[in-house]
This record gives C-alpha cells, sequence and structure tokens, in this order.
C-alpha cells in the first residue's frame, strides 16, 4: 500500500482520482499527510519501550495498567494505538505476529537442529524502533548468526522496506553471501525487492515460524544491548546525532565489547577467527 501511495503524483495528466483507482489506493490514503508525534505521546512510546524490553510478554493491558500506577492517564485503545506504531507485539505463542504483505510468499524455517559453527554460514537480521528525545526512528540490521557480528545497518523514519534493502546490499557487498539469510515474516523481508537480493545471490531463505521471537533471539538481545548501552543514556535529539552515535557503538559493539557466549572475545575476533584480533580501521 505504501510503495503504490508512494506512486501518485500530483501534476500528472491523469487526476489523483483516476490514479488511485488504477491503483487500488484509497483517495483519502492519496491525501492523507503524515502527523507528528506529540510530545506527550512520544514520552508514552518512550517508556513503553523500556517496559517492553523488561517484560516482553505484557500485552497491551498490563502495559496500560502498568503506565496508570506510574500515574498517566491512558487508556487500553491509546497504548494498542502507539504499540502498533512501534511495531510492537507481546511474546507469546499466537497466530500472525509478524504480517507477510498481500501474496509475498512464507519461507520455511531451516535454522532447526542446524550446527552453525563458522562465521557466513547463516545472517540474520531485523527491525527495531528506537526512541530519541524528540520522536522516533527505526533500525535494521544484518546479523551473522555464529559471531554476532553487526556487518550492516541503516536507519529510517519509517519501518519501510528501502532500508532493509540497502542493509543487505551493504552486507554482501562487503563481506560476500552466506549460505542461509534468516527473518521473521514481516512485510519487508518477504517482498519481493528483498527476496530477489537473496535469490540474486543464491542465498538459501529462512523465515520464523508464527510467534517464534525465539528463532531470531541473537538480533533480539542486540537490541536491549543498543538500547540500554548507547540509546536511552543518549538519548539523541536529532537522526544526525542518531547515525553519528550509532556509528561508534557498533564500532565498539564489533571490536571492544566481549561476549560471555562468545567465550568472552569480541564478534570481530570470532568473525575473523583471530582471538587477538585488533580494531579495524
Amino acid at each position: 500500500m505504501t510503495e503504490r501511495k508512494a506512486m501518485i503524483k500530483a501534476r500528472q495528466p491523469l487526476s489523483v482520482t483516476r490514479q488511485c483507482q488504477l491503483l487500488a489506493v484509497p483517495r483519502s490514503s492519496a491525501y492523507a499527510r503524515p502527523q507528528d508525534v506529540s510530545a506527550v505521546d512520544s514520552d508514552l512510546m518512550r517508556q513503553l519501550d523500556e517496559l517492553y524490553l523488561k517484560w516482553p510478554f505484557y500485552g497491551s493491558r498490563r502495559l496500560c495498567a502498568e503506565l496508570q500506577q506510574q500515574g498517566h492517564r491512558v487508556n487500553r485503545k491509546r497504548v494498542q494505538r502507539l504499540l502498533r506504531k512501534m511495531g510492537l507485539t507481546a511474546v507469546y505463542p499466537k497466530p500472525r505476529t509478524s504480517q507477510p504483505g498481500k501474496g509475498h510468499k512464507i519461507y520455511p524455517y531451516l535454522l532447526r537442529g542446524l550446527s552453525i559453527e563458522r562465521p557466513k554460514k547463516v545472517w540474520a537480521s531485523d527491525i527495531c524502533y528506537i526512541p530519541m528525545a524528540k520522536g522516533f526512528m527505526y533500525l535494521t540490521v544484518i546479523m551473522d548468526w555464529h559471531s554476532r557480528r553487526v556487518l550492516a545497518w541503516r536507519i529510517s523514519n519509517t519501518p519501510e522496506t528501502d532500508a532493509c534493502v540497502e542493509a543487505l546490499k551493504e552486507a554482501l557487498w562487503r563481506y560476500g553471501a552466506p549460505e542461509i539469510f534468516n527473518t521473521d515474516q514481516g512485510a519487508q523481508y518477504t517482498s519481493e525487492a528483498f527476496t530477489a537480493v537473496l535469490k540474486a545471490h543464491e542465498v538459501k531463505i529462512s523465515m520464523d515460524g508464527k510467534g517464534r521471537w525465539v528463532d531470531n533471539v541473537f538480533v533480539e538481545r542486540l537490541w536491549r544491548s543498543v538500547k540500554y548501552e548507547d540509546v536511552y543514556l543518549r538519548a539523541y535529539d536529532t537522526p544526525t546525532a542518531l547515525q553519528a552515535g550509532l556509528i561508534d557503538y557498533f564500532q565498539f559493539y564489533n571490536t571492544e565489547r566481549c561476549h560471555q557466549a562468545l567465550n568472552r572475545q569480541t564478534p570481530d575476533a570470532v568473525y575473523w577467527g583471530n582471538p587477538t584480533a585488533k580494531k579495524a580501521a
């Protein structure tokens, strides 16, 4: 819908009404303009994000109750609306957690029982909501599953496919193609624009089962690290400041931050197979 809406232009031989008819887009959507998020909603979204990291199994009722206990005058309907805007859903077994686009192909999960003993065997990707001092952005990353190394990333003001495709192309250009690429069933990853890039590089496509957040657990853990170790501490004011801050953080994450699961080595050391790996230039 968003991609088709972007194709509608006011100054064309065809009227906007006719363009909407041809593209099957409601005319009201073509004229709609995005509304700025109020300061109150922005603050609520930040607090919801923190609560979600603590208790990802909390649904809108329990999150609403937590906010009310903190003194916020908020109802469940408002919490549900903000959660949708943030792209957050409670973690528990249920159908249709990540919505594929209409007509998009869903691929099977290929990692069950698979031994991932080296870099470039499996890559993974996901998108998360990033709160700022005013407003919010979305972050997508490409991660090597074995080493936990962040290979590429992008920020954008909407959770659209373009940023995912750009990050994927950068990772492929810099590091070559993996054997398997794993994602959730979100519309960004089931889109033809994204899967076509993987197919062109002969990469096997794997997708999490419905409601199976644990299938992509390493990227989920990365979000907690990024937010608690950087984003929440700095409360970035602008996308430019966020971009600069994440450049520094991911440099630290890859080259200096040791992981217990990696035998106290850094992602760089494991990825390049060198326990004494130095910082990248």
